[in-house]
């Protein structure tokens, strides 16, 4: 119709180009798609005559705006218009194109066919390839990137002249667009660049590198577009392949061997399967669904098979498109997928003998590497046991042991390192960075590595040490070491590079002396003595010592050498690096000599080597107390190096005088000690500290005295009269400073440096003598001095700041370097005002520990009418101001003072002693996030406010300060949910000061424990303490497993201080401390039974918040941590509290538990009768309730019948309660539930048997009965489900193995029994932590430790105990059988199959439906909302039966919501998942064809499959489909049709397309018949 107007119009109009005009000017859509249509006749139309075409070139220029009408105007016009529209549309994108770039591109569009000028052509190319590389991301940049993607490049590929130009700017060289857009322009040019005609001369995509290179790229694109063009262009290629035949073979890229890709058409048919397989296991890969993906893997070894020659041994497919398949799993945003893609690259060297090749180093370097670093994927599977390797920890060792191997000798090395320098690179976890270093630790030894990769390891070690996770950091660096010693090649090192990389490593995190690793590193040194590379400045001309004696000599003398120019009485301390590497290395090559001297079996050493070591700085320290004019320098270094040599640990040996090297350098650095203690007390007390740096120097003075001391005990007993003399005198000088008064206003910098060394040395002696009381210091005539001057003082004293003028850009610049933790930080005056205050309290903690009485029988003072009360309250108001001026890591001695004053005032000043709790708790929790401070300020908070006598003295008085103590209780707890490690410091403080007291005395003890029951919530609290960890958490707790399990093997777990800050340890510390407790004491047994009840409330608290409660929830965990402590403390019980508490445990029972619950009390209630049988007419009383009541609980009171032998142990008149026992049972063997009755016969089995065996006469006329019963349980099943469930009940632990005497043990109660219960595996107990724990100690007399080995060793069983009603939540592991409605025939508990069948008929006739046979299984579905729409369409469609997991899921609301009441029309069956393989083996003998919703490689099209009439239609998981160990299984897989890029849809849509698709076939064939 358009058609025949727009030639009327041109017929009737007269003019056409006025006719053009009038629809140009104004222009609209409607206007421009008549003009398009004008102009399409026009040029169909004969040529017009020369004036006429003119005019129309006019027009139609004018209307260049109406795009869909370009290309019809230039094909009206030829060239010259094309040339015109050309030039003024690349003018407009020159211009910056704008709002008119897009009507540019479309005029170029319209134009580059039909243009001849060279010029225009690759004007055109390159306008068009820079809007293809624009790489702003912007919307507007996007849009015209697939403008001129999809318009313009197919245009100029049309254009001959055009194509190729761009295609070099396609695939060229550095101006390349990124992939995402070199495959939006391929993907539009494919028909030019992949044409389907013959091979010819062509341009063909095929035979390029840099195609193909881009195809693989976007293969691996995180871009779902970006993948889907790739898979198209080769999807494209490979077709055109196929239909052409013939030769093909893209050139080499790089050198290799193998070609990106080729054709033959003899081999057409093995190209088109290897193709068909890799095309198949890309586009599974995009559903990013492991149970999709999983069963394609295999399918991955059979491409390596294709991809390798067997004959030549090289690859016939290059090896990048394999990478692209792993390279695409590892950057899956599905963790579980990239997981299984790691583990099987890493499996490939172990499976496939895979030719050599560079792609694969980069790959592993590259993409691997990145992979490797999600910490993630190191968890545990499910089967392993915490503590073990994980898998990808196991498969890293193994793989990069045998890939190194198998690569040639040359690349070994660089492997190596780019592999160590890729660990430098990026931030990396503690996780990943732990097993990678153990991966290279555990590669065979083989010298590769050089200079460069030593340097490289030791920036790992750098690395290393970001993370807080100290033994994880510590085992990584252990790891590296070995890393050094196995691969590095001696050869090319130098020992000045090898000791430099030591140095890096930290003695309290992974080397030291006392460590097999230090042994290894020894014999590592003697092997290769010799064979290092020579240094530089080395110079070892004496052949017959050895290279490492040799350097360390020139080390130790090179390290006392000083410069002129350093010798300045001012020079700043010397970094304490080199004193760390020279005391390192002279340990190392002592021990090492020694090591020789073993090997050669001297019987006397001599220590010459050792003795050379040492000259130079025995030399110096001789002279110090002698010779003033020393330089500093060197006076510094050399008592560095002191300091570091007496530090030294001892090797591991029974007793540290065997440990030869140590004890030759304490008898040598004994000689020169009056030298050194008389230059230490010259620099100390005569004034020459004068500057801030000189502080430095004061530190490390005072670090050495009691070192000094140290090894003055161990090897020098005759040096003990100068030390005290040292004491003395220092004490005397640094009092007499203190006290000079200054009348100036400003005093000077060196006063006050005087003042500041003053307080620190009256601090180190105090330190001294509170931890070295075998010096007997005390005696001396300065301690009173001392005494007398730290009471009087003014605590708190601020030092003025000074004034400087000479000093002044000293005083700025000065570094202050910490002993400690030596690091250099700069020191402002406002530090060192802390430091001297903090001193001060240092003093006075020590003074009020030792002398409690104060200053108060001093007379002549001011302080003498001060009562001691009125004392201690100035002291804590003092304290409380200088907690709120010192910094947070200075406070430990405030809080230890405070500790000493608040019990003698909680009575006269509580508000003052609230303040002082608040103010602390106030520091603590703002200390929370800082790792290095926090621990030490928390022990010493608790030990502050959990004091013995303050805890009593706030009891006693039961006020204010007793709540505020219970409210700190209480925040710590919720503190230890956050921060692990919080509840076990003060749990232990507290376990041990309430049964261990310090303080002899003899009321202490009962004091003491008193404190346990005043404070009895802390004790029920950690009985039942345990968060649930995120995975991230459990991560690093099941690493941190794996390294403990290591032992001594990992030099971490020797060196790295235990802190016991598992949550577990709560736990096991208050159950040691139960255990501990006396019975026959009065206060012990009160508190036990104090705590026995408030556990009992505990328990009934939860079960009333909560009366249903899924396994392994917390409510769960929670309640079976209440019965695990009860179990513990019932034997320490008395036979009167127990009887009037078994009511309540009986109570207990009657509810709804979790079966590892329900072990427990049944444990519990049997203990208790068979020690007291006296209470067994209680127990008789539980059977009289109503059904009701029972109908969720008789299981329980069954199961204790089941040990009746064990009740009636101690009981001299057996036969009656046997009597009673019996008539019990036998009435409980007839009860509806199958499951109850299997629970009554196994109690009747053993009562029965008892009755055997005492010959009671009462049941003669039974015995007919009852065997025959017994004996038609054993026998007349047949082979049906109940027989087995029989024979699985009695195989079950708690009947078959059990013994509740024998195994009473801690194992038992908190490993064993759990773990049999199937409990989560973080609340197993191992006993080895109970080892561990050594704060509170259990007798060596303790029995009840650990299970029997029978018990142990049993895995756990298939039965789960479950007696639960029909209104308990259970999940799929745990129930078998439950009481169920009449209309629900649980499967495996009624009628046999073919009944069932019946029985689905019988009620489909009732009802009025069509007997139809589809069985719908939906089992593995867990989302009630599915299986309710399940159900209500199933029920629509009369299918016969649905088969769900577990019964319980009809109650839930969603479901009931859902499904509308259908499952009250529609037979359900209980099918658990773990019952679905003889489920549907049962049905296949019955003739039911198993289906499978799936999609796979061999999946029917679901319009193409006919359903038989008995169908079982298997479901799959919401998230994981069918389990692989079903698809073999199933006789077909069905799948539906799908045209969108998202591949999967909701399983209830998916189950009701099928259910549909089943009954109108069943429909047609009905209709056909009748």
């Amino acid at each position: 119709m358009e058609v025949v107007l727009a030639d009327a119009l041109l017929a009737g109009g007269g003019d056409p180009c006025a006719l053009l005009r009038a629809l140009s000017a104004p222009l609209s859509a409607e206007r421009a798609e008549a003009l398009r249509l004008l102009l399409q006749r026009l040029a169909a139309a004969p040529p017009p005559p020369p004036g006429e075409a003119e005019a129309l070139r006019r027009v139609a220029w004018e209307g260049r705006a109406a795009r869909g009408a370009l290309r019809h105007c230039v094909q009206l016009c030829g060239p010259p218009l094309a040339a015109r529209l050309a030039r003024d549309a690349l003018a407009e994108l020159a211009a910056g194109g704008g709002a008119g770039a897009e009507a540019a591109v479309e005029a170029l569009v319209a134009a580059a066919p039909r243009l001849e000028e060279p010029a225009l052509v690759a004007g055109c190319v390159a306008a068009a390839l820079a809007l293809v590389r624009e790489e702003g991301g912007g919307k507007g940049e996007e849009e015209a990137a697939a403008l001129v993607a999809g318009r313009l490049l197919p245009a100029l590929s049309g254009n001959g002249a055009a194509l190729r130009s761009v295609w070099e700017g396609l695939l060229g060289g550095g101006g390349a667009p990124r992939a995402g857009r070199a495959l939006l322009a391929l993907s539009a040019m494919a028909d030019a660049l992949l044409p389907g005609g013959p091979p010819g001369p062509a341009l063909d995509a095929r035979l390029c590198p840099r195609f193909w290179r881009v195809v693989q790229e976007g293969l691996t694109e995180r871009d779902g577009l970006c993948r889907r063009r790739a898979r198209y262009l080769l999807k494209r290629a490979l077709d055109l392949s196929g239909g052409q035949g013939g030769e093909l073979r893209c050139p080499t890229d790089g050198g290799d061997e193998s070609s990106l890709f080729w054709w033959s058409a003899e081999k057409s048919e093995k190209l088109q399967q290897f193709w068909e397989t890799y095309i198949l296991i890309m586009e599974t890969l995009e559903g990013n669904q492991i149970h999709v993906i999983k069963p394609v893997l295999p399918k991955l070894n059979s491409l390596f098979d294709h991809a390798i020659s067997g004959e030549k041994g090289c690859w016939l497919f290059h090896p990048s498109w394999h990478m692209c398949i792993y390279k695409r799993m590892f950057e899956s945003e599905n963790k579980t997928l990239m997981k299984e893609g790691v583990l099987h690259f890493l499996e490939l060297y172990e499976t496939k003998h895979l030719p050599n090749s560079l792609c694969f180093s980069e790959f592993v370097i590259g993409p691997l590497m990145d992979a490797l670093s999600e910490s993630s994927l190191y968890s545990r599977t499910p089967g392993q046991l915490m503590g073990a390797c994980p898998p990808l920890g196991t498969r890293l060792q193994k793989f990069l042991a045998t890939y190194l191997m198998l690569l040639p000798e040359e690349e070994k090395g660089s492997f190596l390192l780019k592999f160590i320098q890729k660990m430098t690179s990026r931030h990396w976890c503690a996780v990943p960075i732990l097993f990678l270093s153990m991966a290279l630790a555990y590669i065979p030894a083989c010298k590769v590595l050089g200079t460069e990769g030593l340097h490289a390891l030791r920036d790992v070690l750098q690395c290393t040490m970001i993370t807080h996770q100290i033994l994880l950091r510590g085992a990584a660096q252990c790891y590296l070491l070995q890393t050094v010693m196995h691969l590095t090649d001696v050869e090319k090192v130098s020992l000045p590079e090898v000791s430099s990389f030591l140095l890096s490593l930290r003695p309290e995190e992974s080397l030291r002396r006392d460590t097999m690793l230090w042994v290894e590193l020894c014999r590592w040194f003697q092997e290769n003595d010799r064979c290092f590379k020579k240094s530089v400045t080395s110079d070892f001309e004496h052949r017959e010592t050895s290279s490492l004696c040799q350097y360390v000599r020139s080390l130790v003398g090179e390290y006392l050498k000083t410069q002129a120019s350093e010798t300045g009485e001012n020079c700043f301390m010397p970094d304490w690096f080199e004193a760390k590497l020279v005391a390192t290395m002279i340990l190392l090559a002592a021990d090492v000599e020694q090591m020789r001297n073993k090997y050669s079996e001297k019987s006397n050493i001599e220590w010459i080597e050792l003795e050379a070591f040492l000259n130079p700085l025995l030399d110096v320290l001789m002279k110090l107390g002698s010779n003033a004019y020393i330089p500093t320098l060197k006076t510094d270094k050399s008592l560095q190096l002191l300091l570091k040599l007496l530090q030294t640990r001892s090797l591991k040996c029974s007793n540290t005088q065997d440990d030869g090297v140590l004890v030759f350098i304490w008898k040598s650095l004994v000689t020169p000690l009056e030298s050194i203690l008389g230059f230490l007390l010259r620099r100390l007390t005569a004034n020459e500290l004068s500057t801030v740096g000189d502080l430095d120097r004061c530190d490390l003075y005072l670090a050495l005295i009691p070192e000094i001391v140290n090894l003055c005990l161990q090897v020098g007993w005759k040096k003990i009269p100068s030390i005290k003399n040292f004491i003395f005198s220092l004490t005397n000088a640094s009092i007499r400073n203190l006290q000079e008064t200054n009348c100036e206003e400003e005093p000077k910098l060196k006063e006050q440096i005087k003042k500041v060394a003053s307080m620190a040395s009256l601090t180190a002696v105090c330190e001294i003598m509170d931890r070295k009381p075998e010096v007997c210091l005390e005696s001396l005539p300065s301690v009173d001095a001392l005494k007398r001057f730290i009471s009087f003082s003014q605590y708190n004293e601020v030092l003025k700041k000074p004034s400087y003028v000479e000093e002044k850009s000293r005083y700025v610049y000065a570094i202050a370097s910490s002993v400690l933790c030596e690091e250099t930080t700069s020191q402002g005056w406002g530090k060192i005002v802390a430091r001297y205050v903090c001193d001060q309290w240092i003093c006075l903690r020590f003074i009020l520990n030792s002398f409690p009485t104060l200053a108060q029988e001093y007379e002549g003072t001011s302080e003498i009418s001060l009562s001691t009360v009125e004392r201690s309250r100035k002291i804590l108001e003092s304290a409380l101001e200088a907690l709120t001026i010192l910094p947070s890591d200075q406070v430990l001695a405030v809080f230890d003072c405070m500790k000493v004053l608040v019990p003698k005032l909680l009575d006269s000043a509580e508000s003052l002693c609230i303040e002082a709790f608040d103010l602390a708790w106030k520091i603590i929790s703002s200390l929370s996030n800082t790792q290095l401070i926090f621990w030490s300020n928390l022990k010493a908070f608790v030990h502050f406010v959990f004091d013995t006598e303050v805890l009593a003295v706030a009891a006693s008085a039961k006020g204010q300060a007793y709540a505020k103590i219970k409210e700190i209780i209480f925040k710590l707890i919720d503190m230890s949910t956050l921060k692990t490690g919080v509840f076990n410091v003060v749990l232990s403080h507290c376990c041990q000061s309430w049964i261990f007291p310090t303080v002899i005395e003899r009321s202490a003890l009962t004091n003491a424990f008193l404190n346990a029951g005043n404070y009895c919530e802390l004790i029920i609290e950690a009985c039942v303490f345990g968060t649930v960890f995120r995975r991230d958490q459990r991560l690093i707790q099941d690493v941190n497993a794996f390294i403990e399990n290591l032992g001594e093997k990992c030099a971490a777990n020797v060196v790295t201080e235990s802190t016991n800050r598992d949550d577990h340890y709560v736990r096991v510390c208050a159950i040691k401390f139960l255990c501990l407790l006396d019975g026959s004491n009065i206060l012990h047994k009160t508190f036990m039974e104090d705590i026995f009840i408030k556990l009992l409330d505990k328990d009934e608290l939860v079960s009333r918040s909560r009366t249903r409660y899924y396994a392994n929830s917390l409510q769960h965990r929670i309640k079976n941590r209440v019965w695990q402590t009860l179990l513990v403390l019932l034997p320490k019980l008395d036979q009167n509290f127990l009887c009037g508490i078994l009511d309540k445990v009986f109570q207990a029972g009657f509810g709804n538990n979790q079966a590892s619950v329900k072990y427990f009390i049944e444990w519990i209630v049997i203990l208790s009768l068979h020690k007291y049988p006296q209470i067994l007419n209680k127990f008789w009383e539980c059977f009289s309730y109503d059904e009701e009541k029972l109908k969720t609980s008789i299981c329980t009171f069954l199961s204790v019948l089941s040990h009746f032998d064990i009740v009636l142990q101690n009981t001299s008149e057996k036969k009656p309660a046997l009597k009673k026992a019996l008539i019990v049972v036998l009435q409980w063997c007839f009860n509806h539930n199958f499951s109850v009755r299997l629970y009554a016969l196994v109690a009747l089995k053993k009562i029965w048997g008892m009755c055997r065996m005492l010959h009671v006469e009462e049941f003669e006329a039974l015995t007919p009965v009852i065997e025959s019963s017994l004996q038609q349980v054993e026998n007349m099943h047949g082979t049906g489900n109940a027989r087995r469930n029989w024979q699985r009940i009695q195989d079950h632990f708690f009947f078959a193995t059990f013994h509740p005497l024998e195994d009473y043990s801690l194992e038992t109660i908190f490993y064993t029994l759990p773990r049999l219960s199937e409990l989560a595996e973080d609340e197993w107990i191992s006993i080895a932590k109970f080892d561990r724990l050594t704060d509170v100690c259990l007798p060596p007399t303790f029995q009840w430790y650990r299970s029997r080995t029978e018990l142990r060793d049993l895995k756990p069983s298939d039965w789960s105990q479950q007696d639960m009603g029909s209104n308990s939540v259970e999940t799929d592991s745990q129930t078998e059988w439950t009481d169920v409605q009449k209309k629900i025939i649980p499967w495996k508990n009624s009628t046999p199959s073919l009944d069932l069948e019946m029985v689905f008929q019988d009620r489909a006739t009732k009802l009025g439906k069509s007997n139809s046979r589809l069985i719908v299984v939906a089992s593995l579905i867990d989302k009630p909302t599915n299986l309710g729409g399940l159900c209500r369409t199933s029920e629509i469609f009369g299918a016969s039966a649905l088969v769900i997991g577990s019964l319980h899921y009809i109650q839930d609301k969603q479901f009931q919501h859902l499904s509308v009441s259908a499952e009250q029309w529609l037979p359900l069956v209980e099918v658990k998942p773990a019952q679905l393989v003889d489920y549907l083996q049962q049905k296949k003998t019955e003739g039911y064809t198993i289906i499978g919703v799936e999609q796979t490689a061999k999946s029917f099209d679901l319009t193409e499959y006919c359903f038989p009439e008995k169908s079982l239609l298997l479901l799959g998981n919401e998230h994981e489909g069918i389990p692989a160990n079903l698809i073999h299984h199933l006789d077909v897989c069905v799948e539906i049709p799908q045209q969108g890029i998202i591949r999967s849809l909701n399983v209830h849509v998916s189950g009701a397309l099928l259910i549909w698709e089943y009954t109108r076939q069943q429909v047609i064939k009905q209709k056909e018949q009748k």
